[in-house]
Order: C-alpha cells, then sequence, then structure tokens
C-alpha cells in the first residue's frame, strides 16, 4: 500500500510535477472496460485514520461519455477546461476553471465525452486500491 501523504506532523507542498511522478494517472477507459472514454485518474491517500481522507487528480479529453456513482461524498475543483455533466433526468451542466462540484453519495452522473478538463477532488475514504498505482 502506498504511504500516505501526512505521515508526519506539519506542513508539506506537494509539487504537481512530483506528484505527477510518485502517483501517475491511470486510464479510466481501461478500468471501466469502456473503449473511447479519454479520461485519467489517481487516488492519493492522506490519512489512513479512523477517518481516512483521499485526494486525487482527475483528468479528461474529448471522447465517449461515461456514468458514474459515487458512493461518498467528494467534491472535485476544475483547475482547468471543462467538465460536462448530466444527471438522472438528463439535465447538462457546465462546470469551469475555478468551479467546484460536489457529489452526493448514490447519485448518479454522466461525464459528457465532450468534457476537456482537469480536476483535484477529495473524498473521506480509503484511497481505491484499482486507483493506484
Amino acid at each position: 500500500m502506498t504511504k500516505p501523504l501526512a505521515s508526519k506532523p506539519g506542513f508539506e507542498i506537494f509539487k504537481v510535477a512530483d506528484l505527477e511522478k510518485k502517483y501517475p494517472l491511470l486510464d479510466l477507459g481501461k478500468m471501466i472496460d469502456k473503449r473511447g472514454v479519454n479520461s485519467e485518474i489517481v487516488d492519493i491517500p492522506v490519512t489512513e485514520s479512523l477517518n481516512p481522507l483521499t485526494i486525487g487528480l482527475f483528468s479528461m479529453k474529448p471522447g465517449e461519455s461515461f456514468d458514474f456513482l459515487y458512493e461518498t461524498l467528494e467534491f472535485k475543483v476544475v483547475t482547468k477546461g471543462k467538465f460536462v455533466l448530466r444527471d438522472e433526468e438528463g439535465n447538462r451542466h457546465v462546470a469551469e476553471t475555478g468551479d467546484i462540484i460536489l457529489f452526493s453519495p448514490n447519485v448518479p452522473v454522466v461525464f459528457d465525452g465532450e468534457s476537456d478538463g482537469e480536476a483535484i477532488y477529495t473524498k473521506h475514504a480509503p484511497a481505491d486500491p484499482g486507483m493506484m498505482n
């Protein structure tokens, strides 16, 4: 298992280039077995305490749309580009650079294939071993 980021008291600055080397992004299309999904993701454990915390990096380029069901409360901060999302009723929502997206547990969302952006995310859950290197 990967060592959590918060392994010692105090504060640390994590440079993006260092995180990208230590935690390379994984091909989400392969993970969900859907051709044409042009998206990458990685979970990074922050703590492994009673209330584990995970952060992650997520990117998506134009390609196939995909459905996702969040099992825990999670939020994403769009750091570049845009994400086009559709809710259960098919309503289209666009989150752009600087926007925060809050996902409630057990609510399905569709990531539209026209999305082209990057985000960081956090969730109160252990890092998913399938989304780590």
